[in-house]
């Protein structure tokens, strides 16, 4: 596709995030599934749950636009993904995948957080206000999720890592 308007833009942006949104439905349980401390996985499951409402408001989105859902693979989520999984790998403490998982959160949180920024203002400018309502509604949850993994790494229980 070629992409020479800001409706093409939008497209292309959006198949990258639906992508997003739903490789970290499955990244998500990992991260709820390796955590060790009860609100850490509680946090994961709910803000799966809300993943799941992302995805489908995309496919509104992708319904308003005229187009049909298409994911379009992302490489900096993969990558965040293979590091996690690299991570795991090295057999660590519970303490240490712990925070580790909280980093990873607030990394996928901050790059959701850009893209939806920078969609929602380019289907404003396109026409398509309702599905720039639906983006920044995304962004805002995104931006919630943020601000909790945040609090929890301010409020982590460092004497539980060894020296």
């Amino acid at each position: 596709m070629s992409v020479e308007s800001t409706e093409d833009l939008l497209v292309e942006g959006l198949q990258h995030i639906y992508y997003t949104e739903q490789r970290l439905l499955d990244a998500l349980e990992e991260l709820e599934s390796t955590s060790t401390q009860e609100e850490l996985q509680q946090g994961f499951s709910e803000h799966r749950e809300e993943t799941q409402e992302h995805v489908e408001r995309l496919e509104q989105v992708f319904e308003q636009l005229g187009q049909e859902p298409e994911a379009a693979e992302d490489p900096v989520v993969e990558g965040m993904i293979e590091a996690h999984e690299e991570f795991v790998d090295k057999d660590p403490s519970d303490a240490a995948l712990n925070r580790f998982n909280i980093a990873a959160g607030q990394k996928s949180e901050h790059y959701e957080i850009a893209s939806y920024g920078n969609l929602a203002p380019l289907a404003d400018q396109a026409g398509y206000d309702e599905a720039a309502d639906l983006l920044e509604q995304n962004m805002r949850e995104e931006q919630d999720a943020l601000d909790e993994l945040s609090e929890l790494g301010e409020n982590f229980d460092y004497g539980e890592l060894e020296a």
